[in-house]
């Protein structure tokens, strides 16, 4: 069984105000004096939000107890400094944010201006392991048309600057500014993969290999494919039926490409279009049908994914609770419909992030 892990980005705020705190190196000092903390968080971009990373799991039990656990362990750091950690892709208040002082962040600041500035986004990457970069590379041709359906899963992003943004992922735009950033064409092979990176770093235009945003990539530190579409997820059981569906898919492509079936040959226009309807819709409207390229409604479209990888989630044991918990998504909202329905509720985003902060600590 592959196995896989997960990095989430938390919002840092104030306990009271809600609004975004600029804390993330303090709760790093909180965090390097406990026990086997010292690989498991970083600092970002920006230093109202923080990082962590779960170690890479066969059995998704382990995989939700680890989520569960650092998200945990991140919170209790914050509130020691009158903080909070919620699982939030953008900040529903108004905000500010503060690059980090690092070379590298100050050098994307210099580089890139407002892009960076307004990057203040919080995103979940699901990694999955692979047996070499050519069967990652026969995956990530095979996955592209069903990443757009991940986007509407996990969107959890509708506010922004104190406004609704009209989307359900507004922080699938913003990230999208970046120019590295969205779905690829179809590679003939781990080489042409490799050409292509290295001649979009020969370019100028990014810093190092670290900068290549593409929806999903080979990783370059791990032996596996990082599928980076997600919004972070507001409640973690959402997070583990991310990894299943990724995982999913990761399996379905490599035996489709093991046995030389061919993938889809959707440009990355219509993907890019795929992706905005996501964005946009979330579960709450249609999305851009994967096998298709048409306008079905979003529960069609999950539907077909759960259709697509179900011989690789039942061989894993996933397939009766990724389907509940995809039912479950589907009737009662992902993050992005809970935190409006909230706002309705309150008439405060306030009491929103409040809301999202006791909901990042809920039951898995």
């Amino acid at each position: 069984m592959r196995s896989v892990g997960v990095e989430e980005e938390l919002l840092l705020v104030d306990r009271e105000s809600g609004e975004p705190r600029a804390m993330s190196h303090a709760v790093m000092a909180v965090a390097a004096r406990g026990a086997d903390e010292d690989d498991v968080f970083e600092a970002e971009l920006h230093r109202e939000q923080l990082e962590f990373a779960t170690r890479p799991h066969e059995k998704m039990v382990d995989l939700a107890q680890d989520i569960a656990s650092w998200r945990r362990t991140a919170a209790d750091h914050a509130e020691r400094l009158g903080g909070a950690a919620a699982a939030l892709a953008t900040s529903p208040l108004p905000v500010n944010p503060t690059v980090g002082s690092g070379t590298r962040h100050q050098w994307l600041a210099e580089e890139f201006g407002l892009t960076t500035q307004e990057q203040l986004t919080c995103g979940c990457h699901v990694h999955v392991f692979v047996e070499s970069d050519e069967e990652g590379v026969g995956v990530l041709n095979r996955i592209r048309p069903w990443l757009p359906v991940l986007v509407a899963l996990s969107a959890n992003s509708p506010f922004w600057q104190g406004k609704d943004s009209g989307y359900s992922s507004y922080r699938n735009r913003v990230w999208g500014r970046w120019p590295s950033a969205g779905p690829v064409e179809l590679f003939d092979d781990a080489a042409a993969y490799h050409r292509q990176v290295e001649g979009m770093v020969e370019t100028g235009v990014l810093r190092d290999k670290g900068m290549v945003y593409f929806d999903a990539r080979l990783s370059a530190a791990h032996p596996t494919v990082e599928v980076r579409v997600a919004d972070v997820c507001l409640e973690p059981s959402t997070t583990v039926l991310l990894a299943m569906l990724v995982r999913g898919l990761v399996e379905t492509a490599a035996r489709a490409w093991r046995a030389g079936e061919p993938p889809a040959e959707h440009p990355v226009a219509l993907l890019r279009l795929a992706t905005w309807r996501a964005s946009r819709s979330g579960l709450d409207d249609q999305l851009v049908s994967p096998e298709l390229m048409r306008p079905v409604p979003a529960r069609s479209a999950v539907d077909s994914l759960l259709a697509h990888v179900r011989p690789a989630l039942e061989d894993a044991g996933d397939f009766e609770e990724a389907s509940a918990l995809a039912s479950r998504l589907l009737r009662d909202g992902n993050g992005t419909r809970l935190q409006r329905e909230a706002f309705r509720r309150t008439g405060s985003l306030r009491d929103v992030v409040a809301e999202c902060v006791r909901r990042t600590h809920s039951g898995v």
